[in-house]
């Protein structure tokens, strides 16, 4: 792989009915994932909730099954909301492992922490989860999207100093 600085979202693809978000175009996409792969890059960044689900199977159609699996570094989310009624974090990463087509992902996060919804990522034992699949092999790097306030992000490091990264939400448009 490289170290090109630039990443491929999986959030806004190209769509066959613009009024389904779950029609993404998968030809456009190959050809899109082609010309970034062929550009020297190779971070793709998807989660569950995207596309109406669909982001992480296309992603396998577009890439996995496509490129070798040393040449790409893929990252994916988990939202602690869709844990609930019986429905594990286990569930969904498993889920997510066959979705892509991948058996352990490079970059994994808790996604969109705020300050709410940290208080149910604890409750929900998110973190010391994600750590359990770091340690088994099954993320290599561990981290969340934050998308709260100061003093939450700095408890959630205290409480968390082994994570690796976090991605804040900024917009350069919110800046004086």
């Amino acid at each position: 792989m490289n170290d090109k600085k630039l990443g491929f979202g999986l959030m806004r693809l190209p769509l066959t009915d613009q009024g389904d978000p779950g029609s993404i175009d998968m030809g456009e996409l190959k050809e899109m994932v082609d010309l970034f792969i062929g550009s020297g890059y190779s971070y793709f960044d998807t989660a569950w909730m995207y596309h109406k689900h669909s982001s992480e199977t296309a992603i396998r159609e577009a890439l996995t099954q496509r490129y070798p699996r040393d040449s790409y570094s893929l990252a994916t989310k988990l939202h602690e909301s869709y844990v609930k009624d019986g429905v594990t974090k286990d569930d969904i990463f498993y889920k997510q492992c066959k979705k892509t087509g991948v058996d352990y992902f490079d970059y994994y996060l808790i996604h969109s922490i705020t300050d709410d919804a940290y208080e149910s990522c604890v409750r929900k034992e998110c973190f010391p989860w994600l750590l359990e699949k770091k340690k088994a092999g099954l993320v290599k790097h561990a981290g969340f999207s934050f998308h709260g306030t100061p003093p939450v992000l700095e408890r959630i490091l205290d409480d968390n100093p082994w994570v690796e990264f976090v991605q804040l939400q900024i917009n350069y448009l919110d800046w004086d």
